[in-house]
């Protein structure tokens, strides 16, 4: 399938990413404005650096907000619908973590647990709850509309930042099935499950990232981490994808058949 053929079919959409500042999301944010797609960013924090990037793109709007305030979800699908008149996809992946050991029962406490959930599946519900009217009005009248949620492989393996962000992915997934089999025809429901990535988000946690990284480049099939770029491309293929839904898309370099 051609690059062109592909950015025939989605220019011209409106994307809206949460926690697209920086990371995954500002490299999905540059890989569909590249195919076209008009972009709406999104961060709780980071203004400035997503200002930077809306400017960067040919046509992109930056909207500060936590997913977790369900009025701060309705407020910046708002945005996109002020801004562009219309709401194409949604990619959820603003996200948190905690980095605690995962045998370490006494730290993985009551308030990382909702720390972590109110963000990675309240913060994803809201959007999609506060995006699915004007996803199923786009869906209606041409292509399916498309929600693609940022899961990770520790959803499915005994690995990952702490426990409760494992589970909180584990719990992504399975709302990805559940609403694929409930929003079509008019919006497809997919995620994509990264692995080890090449982002912010290990900052502060040097030995962490090292020894994952040392791991990763010894054992797994590609001997290298994963980029910003690997998990966009794969976005651009599930945006497109219209007959694909219900799917998690791994994308770990070979990590998960090892």
């Amino acid at each position: 399938m051609s690059e062109t053929r592909v950015e025939n079919r989605v220019e011209n959409r409106v994307a809206l990413i949460t926690g697209s500042s920086s990371g995954i999301g500002a490299g999905i944010a540059r890989r569909l404005a590249a195919a076209g797609i008009r972009v709406v960013l999104n961060s709780a924090r980071s203004e400035d650096a997503g200002k930077a990037l809306a400017a960067e793109l040919p046509d992109a709007v930056y909207v500060r907000g936590d997913v977790a305030d369900a009025a701060d979800a309705r407020r910046i699908v708002r945005t996109a619908i002020d801004t562009y008149g219309r709401l194409d996809i949604l990619v959820n992946n603003a996200g948190v973590t905690r980095f605690i050991p995962l045998g370490d029962l006494d730290a993985a406490d009551a308030d990382a647990w909702r720390e972590i959930f109110e963000v990675n599946v309240v913060g994803t519900w809201q959007m999609i709850t506060a995006a699915t009217p004007h996803l199923r009005e786009s869906g209606a009248s041409g292509s399916p509309a498309s929600i693609v949620n940022i899961s990770s492989v520790s959803a499915t393996r005994a690995l990952g930042s702490s426990v409760p962000y494992a589970v909180s992915k584990a719990a992504v997934n399975h709302m990805t099935r559940l609403l694929a089999s409930q929003l079509g025809p008019a919006v497809r429901v997919n995620a994509i499950a990264p692995g080890l990535i090449d982002t912010p988000w290990y900052e502060g946690e040097d030995q962490v990232w090292e020894s994952s990284r040392e791991w990763i480049t010894e054992n797994t099939p590609l001997r290298r981490v994963g980029t910003p770029e690997d998990v966009a491309e794969a976005a651009l293929y599930l945006v497109d994808a219209a007959y694909t839904t219900g799917d998690v898309l791994t994308v770990d370099g070979g990590r998960h058949v090892v």
